[in-house]
């Protein structure tokens, strides 16, 4: 029987192949995708170009359609594109056989996903696409397959190792798959000028619905915001910082504008015994960091955790209008 220090060895050993399959695994995918990137840059370019303009064209929505894992990644694609502002939706090539095919529309444009671009479940989308003229976009890796020939534009993937030690299960297949679909997404979304505002719209629930609210509604207004002016002595101050409760006060000038900030930390930083009649001028730190109430959450909470602080004025025109807190972060849900 083997000792501790054997079965200790032993789970060392194995650890370290596991790690090195890893690495394996993704080295041979980052080749892929290597490949993936080289072939754009060359003859993929124009055809890529080719297909954004044909779904941009559409009056319809993106019919995204593959069998097994190219399934998969076709509902992730189409998942992508619905939410960056393409509308589109995944068809299964089994149920479209089945009555589905009366989803699909003549001003739609399907995108279907075969490696080998042979796969039989798709003959009958195939066959209803070119029955009623819908625009077919093949994803595939044979340029001379039954899907490549049928489409209106056939985007074709490099050769490429499978990460699998086999060569059989589809992981680097995919992943380039996956890949390009992401590629068509982001250039349609830039190509079509999608906002952060659009992007809110289409993912409103969440962390990262809520990191794109604007600061503008849920910062604190009014009396709310803890404000002296230039010259108010450090006592009055105090008063103000602990009455309002976030830790800090903002130091304004005659004209109203925020020239500096006193914090917990500028109060135990400048401790002595005469503090307390000192003037803000002699405490607070100047310029403080700010954010504009048109910023989105999700920027406020960047500021916060940089500047490692737990409170942020927010400035129009150099006056402060409110202030938010990491924990009005918290509540929404961002932080």
């Amino acid at each position: 029987m083997a000792g501790p220090k054997n079965r200790r060895a032993m789970g060392t050993e194995a650890s370290s192949d596991l790690v090195r399959s890893a690495l394996r695994t993704l080295e041979t995918e980052a080749a892929g995708l290597g490949a993936l990137s080289t072939a754009i840059a060359d003859g993929l370019g124009d055809t890529f170009v080719a297909a954004v303009e044909k779904i941009r064209s559409a009056a319809g929505r993106v019919v995204v359609t593959g069998m097994g894992k190219s399934g998969h990644v076709g509902r992730k694609i189409a998942a992508t594109l619905a939410s960056t502002g393409t509308p589109a939706y995944f068809v299964h090539p089994g149920e479209a056989s089945h009555g589905d095919l009366g989803v699909i529309s003549r001003d739609d444009v399907i995108i279907a996903l075969s490696w080998s671009g042979e796969t039989v479940e798709l003959k009958d989308l195939l066959d209803y696409a070119k029955r009623f003229r819908v625009a077919l976009i093949a994803v595939t890796a044979s340029l001379d397959s039954s899907l490549a020939n049928a489409a209106d534009v056939a985007l074709i993937l490099p050769a490429a190792r499978e990460a699998c030690p086999l060569g059989l299960a589809p992981t680097t297949s995919t992943l380039m798959q996956l890949a390009l679909g992401d590629a068509l997404a982001v250039a349609l979304f830039e190509s079509r000028g999608f906002t952060a505002l659009d992007f809110k719209a289409l993912h409103p629930g969440g962390r990262l619905g809520a990191s794109l609210t604007f600061v503008r509604d849920l910062m604190h207004k009014g009396a709310k915001v803890p404000l002296v002016k230039r010259g108010t002595r450090m006592t009055d101050a105090i008063v103000e910082m602990t009455s309002k409760g976030f830790g800090c006060v903002g130091v304004v000038d005659a004209g109203g504008r925020l020239i500096g900030i006193v914090t917990d930390g500028d109060l135990r930083r400048h401790m002595r015994d005469d503090l307390l009649a000192s003037s803000v001028d002699d405490v607070m730190t100047k310029n403080p960091r700010s954010i504009r109430p048109d910023q989105l959450a999700g920027e406020a909470l960047e500021h916060l955790n940089a500047e490692k602080i737990t409170a942020l004025f927010v400035v129009e025109n150099a006056k402060p209008v409110g202030l938010v807190h990491f924990h009005d972060l918290l509540r929404i849900g961002v932080a």
